[in-house]
């Protein structure tokens, strides 16, 4: 166990302690999420870790006042459902610090699952929640935090963990999902899952050409494009993998350039290329030309970003990703040429040089059921209290109505 009491868990486990659920932003949890954001925000290991950075201000108690704010009303005739079981993606290795936030601040006690690989990210953010709750102040926490780490061969431990959750939230691929369900939950419980999704970026060509004489501005838009993509390997399911360029066929090529030569720059001394990966890319470029006739490999001066020029789009392109720096490339005058693609399977839109309300009205006039979340270039990975559609306060909380 990473984090937790061994002794407090296994009493949950026998059933002969119950979870104690609290409303949403209690002082005890905003307390400890503090303590934890102090701790990485001023620990010189952790500063070496952008995203554990991120994770410590999002955890600040400034932060969470506001956003406790938005829910006040709310939380007035809320609990926390009980015990949520989370269990985290392998590949983002801060998630399930941000998922087990999200089930504390609902109001839950919480058993997280986080990855087995070995990142330090992992057991840098574990030691911190391990040393807040040894707070005295925290004390009436030490029944509700659990992180645990196992192989995902060990279904038994999902099993015995989804016996007795009454929410268990799940991140990961169709695969894993499919999986996990096959653990039995109690009757009254039941699951949120986040699915396997793609997500794309849309840049005005207009836009980035006129960054061509301001190396500053410029600079920053290849960063905030390294955060995106980058930072995760293009594995976090917020990373833009389609780039969608807007307007003129001629000005999109000279933006591509502007910004392709940006963005290597960016990545020069920054991110080494493993065979693996250019192998990866490589054949699911091959597997582009063949789904998607006309598709052509845009040659470059560095392995480390792969283009694929497309004439058309097609429902497909999801099934045609790798990680590691694969985009494939649009041209369109609007983007209402997505409109015949977008599914279910999009996640976030990222965007420059655009309007973001005109963003959304695209996805609410054209009735879309896929991409829940709109945000400018940078910011795709920052996470909220509103992930996939779902607001996870009112997800993973009750209602205690009075008549």
């Amino acid at each position: 166990m990473l984090c937790g009491q061994q002794e407090a868990l296994e009493a949950l486990l026998a059933r002969t302690a119950r979870p104690q659920p609290r409303s949403p932003f209690a002082s005890v949890v905003l307390d400890l999420l503090d303590r934890v954001a102090k701790r990485l925000l001023h620990e010189a290991e952790a500063k070496a870790y952008p995203d554990v950075v991120t994770f410590g201000f999002f955890c600040r108690r400034a932060n969470l006042g506001k956003l406790a704010e938005r829910y006040a009303a709310a939380s007035a005739v809320r609990l926390g459902r009980g015990l949520s079981f989370h269990i985290a993606p392998s590949n983002v290795p801060i998630n399930f610090a941000y998922t087990l936030v999200h089930g504390l601040l609902a109001g839950n006690v919480c058993v997280v699952k986080a990855s087995s690989k070995a990142f330090a990210q992992t057991h840098l953010v574990a030691a911190a929640f391990a040393e807040a709750l040894a707070a005295p102040e925290c004390a009436a926490l030490h029944g509700s935090v659990f992180v645990v780490e196992y192989g995902r061969e060990r279904q038994d431990l999902t099993e015995a963990f989804s016996r007795i959750c009454d929410v268990r939230v799940v991140w990961g691929g169709d695969a894993t999902i499919a999986a996990v369900r096959k653990a039995a939950l109690p009757p009254r419980a039941y699951d949120v899952t986040f699915a396997d999704r793609y997500s794309l970026a849309a840049f005005s060509a207009e836009a980035v050409c006129a960054l061509a004489g301001d190396a500053a501005r410029l600079r920053r838009l290849a960063q905030a494009f390294y955060n995106d993509t980058y930072l995760y390997d293009q594995n976090a399911c917020s990373s833009p993998r389609l780039i969608v360029w807007l307007g003129e066929r001629r000005a999109a090529q000279r933006a591509q350039e502007v910004f392709w030569t940006a963005v290597l720059r960016e990545l020069r001394d920054r991110y080494p290329v493993e065979p693996v990966v250019m192998t990866n890319k490589l054949m699911a470029a091959c597997r582009t030309a063949v789904a998607v006739p006309g598709a052509r490999l845009v040659l470059g001066t560095d392995n480390r970003v792969m283009r694929v020029s497309l004439p058309e789009l097609t429902p497909t392109l999801p099934d045609l990703r790798s990680a590691g720096g694969l985009y494939h490339e649009y041209v369109a005058a609007s983007l209402d040429a997505l409109a015949g693609i977008i599914d279910e399977k999009y996640q976030t839109l990222s965007y420059f040089g655009l309007d973001a309300e005109a963003l959304r009205s695209f996805v609410i006039d054209h009735g879309l059921t896929g991409i829940d979340r709109i945000v400018p270039a940078g910011r795709t990975a920052e996470m909220g209290l509103v992930w996939d559609g779902y607001d996870l306060i009112e997800t993973l909380s009750r209602v205690v109505t009075v008549s």
